[in-house]
Order: C-alpha cells, then sequence, then structure tokens
C-alpha cells in the first residue's frame, strides 16, 4: 500500500515466478530398457522426498553413466546405474534411475557439486568439502560410512600427512582386504563420503573435478586455488610431475607480490610461470576454475586466461604440444575478456565478454567446433553461422563434446554424438554448433563423461 496517497488505485507489482526445471540426455544406463541412450532432452522429476513445491537450483553433470544436481532445499541428488565394475555405484551411491537424495554426512546445504570421470566433490554453504569415488581421488580426512553396512559415521581413518604432497610410484592407491572380505580403512576411502582435511578458517566456494584430480577455489582467502589428486602431467600446477598429491595444497597462479605479505608464504610451493614470460599475469585473484582430463584451467578477475597440465593435443593453448607444468597465461588471448572456460578429455572451450567463443585442443570428434577434425594449438574464435549474432554465456565441456548457453537461452551442443549426448534426435557426430531443439530457455547446462544434465 501506498502510503503516500489516499484512496484511489492501489497498484501491486508482480514478478513473474519460473520454476526451475532439469533436462538430461545422452547415456544415462538404466534410463531406458536395454541401456539405449537418450536421444533428446528428457525432463528430470525431483525425488518425491524432497519438500513438495521444492525447485532445482543448480545441475553439476555428471561422470561414467551417473548425473547430478542440486535441490532448490541444498540437497545434492543423484541418480545412474552401475557399470560392469561398480564405479557408477560407488559415485552415485544408488543403481537405479530414479533420482534420489545422496547420503552426505551433513545437514549443511550443498551449495556446489562436481563430477569427474569417476569421483565427485561437493561443497557445503559452510564451505566444507565432501568428495568420494575412486580411492586415487580422495585425499587424506574423515571418511564417514561404515563399508559392511552402509551406515553413516564417521571415522577418522588416515593420520594427518606432515606434508603437503605424498610421492607415490602408483597413482592407484592400494587398499587391502583382509581374509574374512572385509574392506580396509584404504578401501572404504574411495566408496565413503569423504571430509576434506582444509587448513584451519579455509573456505571454499567452489570446485572442479578432472579425470583423477580436483581443484577447489577458496573464498576465505580471496580467490586461491587449491589442487589434490594425480597430478603426472602438470594438472596440479606444481611446477613438477609429482604423481599424487593426498592433501589439498595452493596452486601458484598469480605473482604472489600483488597480494602483500599474508600471500607469499601460501604461494611459496611453486613459482610463477608468467616470470619466464617477462610479464606479470592480469589480475589479482582466481575467480574461475576448470578441470579437463588431465590438464586444468583458471580465469583471473582480469579476464586473463591461464592453462597447465596435459598438451598432447593442444588443450594449454599455448601453440605447443608440451605439457605445462605451472599455470601459464594464454599469451594469444590477451586483451581479451575471459569469461568462462570449461575442459574437455583433450580439449578447451572459453567464452568472451563479449559473447565469442573460443576453442583449442583435440578435434577428433568435431568438439572444437571449427567445422574441421584438425586440432589447434592456440584459440580458434569459433565463426559457425549458427552462432551468428550469438552471445555466448555459459559453456561446458564433455570428454569429446561441448555445449554453449546463449544470453537468450538458446543451447548449442557440437561434438561426439554416439550416445546422443548432442541432445539432436540422433548419433551423428556434429563438427559445428547445433542448437537443440528444447521447449524452454536454459540458463546452465553441465555434461557428463557420455550424458548431458
Amino acid at each position: 500500500m501506498n502510503g503516500d496517497r489516499e484512496g484511489g488505485d492501489e497498484s501491486v507489482k508482480m514478478e513473474e515466478v519460473r520454476e526451475k526445471l532439469a533436462f538430461m540426455w545422452g547415456y544415462l544406463p538404466g534410463a531406458l530398457p536395454q541401456r539405449s541412450p537418450l536421444l533428446s532432452p528428457v525432463l528430470v522429476r525431483l525425488p518425491s522426498s524432497i519438500a513438495a513445491g521444492s525447485s532445482w537450483k543448480d545441475v553439476c553433470g555428471g561422470g561414467c553413466g551417473f548425473a547430478m544436481a542440486i535441490s532448490e532445499s541444498g540437497k545434492l541428488i543423484t541418480w545412474g546405474s552401475t557399470d560392469d565394475l561398480g564405479q557408477s555405484y560407488v559415485t552415485s551411491g544408488k543403481h537405479g534411475e530414479t533420482p534420489e537424495p545422496f547420503p552426505l554426512p551433513t545437514e549443511a546445504s550443498i551449495v556446489k557439486a562436481a563430477a569427474g570421470w569417476a569421483h565427485c566433490v561437493s561443497v557445503t554453504e559452510n564451505g566444507e568439502v565432501y568428495t568420494w569415488g575412486w580411492k586415487e581421488c580422495v585425499p587424506s580426512g574423515k571418511v564417514f560410512g561404515d563399508p559392511s553396512t552402509g551406515v553413516i559415521l564417521e571415522k577418522d581413518v588416515f593420520e594427518r600427512h606432515g606434508s603437503f604432497l605424498t610421492e607415490q610410484v602408483s597413482p592407484r592407491c592400494q587398499g587391502s582386504r583382509s581374509t574374512d572380505g572385509t574392506v580396509s580403512a584404504a578401501d572404504s576411502r574411495g566408496a565413503l563420503p569423504c571430509l576434506v582435511t582444509l587448513n584451519p578458517g579455509l573456505r571454499i566456494a567452489t570446485v572442479a573435478a578432472g579425470g583423477r584430480h580436483t581443484l577447489a577455489l577458496s573464498v576465505s582467502d580471496i580467490g586461491q586455488v587449491w589442487g589434490w589428486g594425480y597430478g603426472g602431467e602438470g594438472q596440479l600446477g606444481l611446477g613438477s610431475r609429482i604423481r599424487m598429491v593426498s592433501s589439498p595444497h595452493p596452486v601458484p597462479c598469480i605473482d604472489s607480490s600483488s597480494f602483500g605479505k599474508d600471500r607469499s608464504a601460501a604461494l611459496s610451493l611453486g613459482s610463477m610461470s608468467s616470470e619466464g614470460q617477462g610479464f606479470r599475469v592480469p589480475g589479482n585473484y582466481v575467480k574461475g576454475i576448470a578441470c579437463g582430463g588431465r590438464h586444468s584451467a583458471v580465469i583471473t578477475d582480469a579476464g586473463a586466461l591461464l592453462t597447465f597440465g596435459w598438451g598432447l593435443y593442444g588443450q594449454c593453448g599455448q601453440g605447443s604440444t608440451d605439457d605445462e607444468l605451472s599455470p601459464t597465461c594464454v599469451s594469444s588471448l590477451l586483451g581479451i575478456q575471459i569469461e568462462g572456460v570449461a575442459a574437455g578429455l583433450w580439449h578447451t572451450v572459453c567464452i568472451s565478454a563479449d559473447g565469442d567463443v573460443y576453442a583449442f585442443g583435440g578435434n577428433q570428434f568435431g568438439q572444437l567446433g571449427t567445422g574441421a577434425d584438425q586440432a589447434e594449438t592456440l584459440p580458434r574464435l569459433l565463426d559457425a553461422p549458427s552462432l551468428e549474432n550469438i552471445h555466448a554465456k555459459t559453456v561446458s565441456c564433455g570428454a569429446r563434446h561441448s555445449a554453449v548457453i546463449a544470453e537468450d537461452g538458446k543451447l548449442f551442443c557440437w561434438g561426439w554424438n554416439k550416445y546422443g549426448q548432442l541432445g539432436l534426435g540422433d548419433v551423428i557426430d556434429r563438427n559445428i554448433p547445433s542448437q537443440v531443439a528444447i521447449e524452454v530457455l536454459l540458463g546452465r547446462v553441465l555434461i557428463g563423461g557420455d550424458a548431458r544434465f
């Protein structure tokens, strides 16, 4: 009511409230009989256990044969069925195709989550991180649950490492089984959620999951990147080919001098690659992270893109096929403000503040969207007719396919399509961005290994 008017007409401003919908397509075992792929988008319903009237909050992609999303109430929802090795059961927590809440041992709301090939990681509203899946992807911390009963309980099975880094001959953690067939603590680390041990006061804002490594971006120390897992190709940005990092470590992305004295100690584990390039990386902190199969990418607040890790197909965008062991600025994109980045198994796609799309790396299935199948070792601006007058806002990559959502909500996909993961109604690969026919306008898309969600 307007307090300065007496009588007369009263106007009420109504805001349209739109329910957030989730769709899936591609390969999700159990979603259709005979494990048939979903060739076109299918609406995903919230589980009945979630309060009536609730909605979806975010989608988190998926791994091999499973999918994840977050409900408006902060519950992590997973679905998908097991493959022959049982990995989807380990990561999604169930065999059925019906979405259900994942049993995380916390009442705190989940705000972010990500899935690698066969491991998952989530962030709570309190900045805590839980991870589960393949043992080699799970760092030291508290494991919750009894592998023999499935009952959630807290079990501190790992001693605090004296060093951040643990060198191992094999990247796979060696668990053991007792003679009576029970699972040892080392084995239980993979199948059960693990609360990642962080430095005191450290709060994580978002996470990214790669093939066998994880990156996390903290909020408590203004955009510091942390990493753990396998780093044999430099994907953890330590400046070396260390095989396994068993605890979160700081990844030196920005010159420590730009942060003052309190940052110099945190970044002492590595040196800036920009020193060798003769210039300082633009920006004061990292605002975005992405993990590919064996490489990583970060974006600074100034819009600079840095890459590191496996470079065999040019996926680091440095004009060569060399591995990058430390975060290295993609110099050919300097002067272009990068707003979003995603990484696949062999390729990388990023979008600029102007809505342009750039791609580089492997292109065996057309995943770069250039209209050809040649790899690109430098970022290539996509000029496909389908993207003309399109302002890209969101980008995502699967192992061998890519997607962007435009400012107007239109979705474009391209790359490998053996399992219908492009959502185009067939199984034909595309080497240029193709619009997906969907009845609603989208705001976010995340891609799993062979599925899109």
